[in-house]
């Protein structure tokens, strides 16, 4: 086959896009040895809330996977030649933000029947059913309160986790949820100390490519502890940005949400994987 960037790794070939392409399979190989593939795909994540007060981070795309197998088995492929869709993410409210905006939803990852819903973004002030749910869900403000859902649409296994909750805590004091990860919720906007932000949902390791790389974690909330803003400097591993960071190019993650401004959520990738001789 080819397309994407192709390496090998023992008996098996491996491709790897990182922007939209086509896998294009020229021999059906042999039922001895190999028909199928082994796939990763991960959208693009959600953008981060913005406003003055806690919003919530945007959720990471969707996570789907057959490799390691049994995970949902190898995929059966045929001499054609199979578009490739590496999502986008989403961009963040703006800096300087007119209104409080939330965050844009990532777009889709796409191989063959195999689709990865983008991340939701994160929320600042409504509407959740409009802008939170994805692969995982945006992050809750404290106006919305819950986060998008995760998993939407709905496949099996789960594509991702919901939003972390946002509050209203007191005068002055708000408090933002996480994004969504692949691999958890995003965590609620803490409510007991004096930082109002909530971490990003944790992603996922996956070995496809030879070394694991974990993908897909949400990006952090920010919220107002007496009428400042305050933020959650250290990000998910998983791509997922801090507060008002962008989520990292090709892992899936969420950006995270701030006051001035949120961040763009990272893009996807699309790995195959199949074994080309013995």
């Amino acid at each position: 086959a080819t397309g994407g960037t192709v390496t090998t790794c023992g008996d098996f070939k491996i491709h790897t896009f990182t922007a939209s392409g086509c896998f294009q399979v020229t021999c059906a190989g042999n039922p001895s040895g190999s028909t199928t593939a082994d796939y990763l795909v991960v959208a693009g994540g959600g953008g981060g809330a913005s406003g003055p007060g806690g919003a919530g981070g945007g959720g990471a795309g969707g996570h789907r996977f057959s490799f390691p197998n049994p995970a949902t088995g190898g995929f059966p492929v045929s001499v054609q030649t199979y578009p490739i869709t590496v999502g986008a993410g989403g961009s963040g409210g703006p800096n300087p933000s007119p209104t409080s905006l939330n965050g844009v939803k990532g777009s889709n990852s796409v191989f063959s029947t195999i689709t990865s819903a983008g991340g939701g973004g994160g929320l600042e002030n409504g509407p959740v059913p409009s802008f939170g749910p994805g692969g995982s869900g945006g992050g809750g403000s404290y106006q919305t309160g819950c986060g998008g859902v995760g998993n939407t649409p709905p496949v099996s296994p789960s594509q991702g986790n919901n939003g972390g909750t946002g509050a209203l805590i007191g005068s002055g004091n708000t408090t933002g949820g996480g994004g969504g990860g692949a691999g958890a919720v995003g965590g609620p906007g803490p409510t007991g100390t004096s930082s109002r932000a909530g971490a990003g949902g944790a992603g996922v390791a996956n070995s496809i490519t030879g070394s694991p790389v974990t993908r897909a974690s949400g990006g952090n909330g920010h919220g107002q502890s007496g009428g400042g803003n305050t933020t959650n400097p250290t990000p998910t591993p998983g791509g997922g940005g801090a507060s008002g960071a962008n989520g990292t190019a090709n892992t899936g993650g969420g950006g995270g949400s701030n006051g001035p401004g949120g961040g763009a959520g990272g893009s996807g990738i699309v790995v195959i994987r199949y074994k080309f001789q013995n």
